[in-house]
């Protein structure tokens, strides 16, 4: 977390840090007076650390992922699981749409080629395309799906999504399924949580149905689409481009979407700017703090 945060947790707690390998003896001599765990959502806590962790009552997740926690089971075990749930929606929804501008009007590309010295050189540099009046599917319409189709409508695009609820308090059509959604979509965006039913809900099927004019973007989470199938569509043209911030094995991601002219890359860049982050931290802060004083945490969500 940021420098100021960690020196406040510093200040109120005696803190352990499990990913210090320095650090390893204390953390085992500790482990059964640990009272606490702040994690991020691509790491979690295992059911094992859990049975470890004997005095174990909060587990506050710096971000809204829980896909590396097993829920029932802290539930199970009497533990709280906390996020910073509502405080990201607006950054990630934001990286979102500019994962879209960044396809559509080819601004990676371009500045490539500016640095290449190719426009200098009298080269001509391709068109891009324009927002509005794209369709654009949102997969998983939680409180990120709904900030990101507000945005895309003021760029002209006409939004639709699909969702295991279907919503009557918003006016855009509503898909049965991924499939169905692609096949309606110039672009997809994927916003759908991670858990075992979405793992790789984007797949061959999907690509092709989103056909070879469409984009698609993943602010998500990478289980929830087949790099496989997806690096296989953009070097076949199955699909046109994709903007992606989130991957399988992260930061170790597939070497192949390197070499992909057709794909822009993020380093799960969503929620990361100064003020939320900051604001992500106060609130993992606030989880702890009620939890010390007997409170139940206003964030848990298990």
């Amino acid at each position: 977390m940021m420098a100021e945060i960690e020196a406040r947790l510093d200040a109120g707690y005696q803190v352990h840090r499990l990913f210090d390998a320095s650090q390893r003896d204390s953390v085992e001599a500790a482990r059964s007076d640990i009272r606490a765990v702040v994690t991020g959502g691509g790491t979690g806590l295992t059911n094992d650390w859990i049975d470890r962790l004997p005095a174990l009552g909060i587990i506050a997740v710096n971000g809204v992922g829980t896909d590396r926690i097993d829920l029932a089971y802290a539930r199970q075990r009497g533990v709280h699981v906390t996020t910073t749930q509502g405080a990201l929606t607006d950054e990630v929804a934001d990286m979102g749409l500019a994962l879209i501008l960044a396809v559509l009007r080819r601004i990676v590309e371009g500045d490539r080629f500016m640095r290449s010295g190719r426009w200098q050189a009298g080269e001509q540099f391709p068109l891009g395309s324009s927002p509005r009046g794209k369709r654009l599917g949102i997969l998983g319409l939680g409180q990120i799906g709904r900030a990101l189709g507000t945005r895309a409508e003021l760029f002209g695009m006409a939004v639709r999504y699909s969702n295991r609820t279907h919503y009557h308090d918003v006016a855009w059509p509503h898909f049965s399924d991924a499939a169905k959604l692609a096949a309606d979509s110039d672009v997809l965006a994927v916003c759908v949580a991670a858990t075992p039913d979405t793992r790789r809900v984007i797949n061959g099927a999907v690509l092709k149905a989103l056909g070879p004019q469409g984009t698609l973007i993943n602010i998500a989470r990478g289980s929830v689409v087949d790099e496989d199938a997806l690096i296989a569509a953009l070097r076949d043209g199955t699909i046109a481009a994709a903007g992606l911030d989130v991957f399988e094995n992260e930061p170790a991601i597939r070497k192949d979407f390197l070499d992909l002219p057709n794909v822009v890359l993020m380093p799960h860049q969503a929620s990361a700017t100064i003020e939320t982050r900051r604001t992500m931290g106060n609130m993992v802060l606030a989880s702890l703090d009620a939890y010390f004083t007997g409170k139940r945490p206003e964030n848990t969500v298990n």
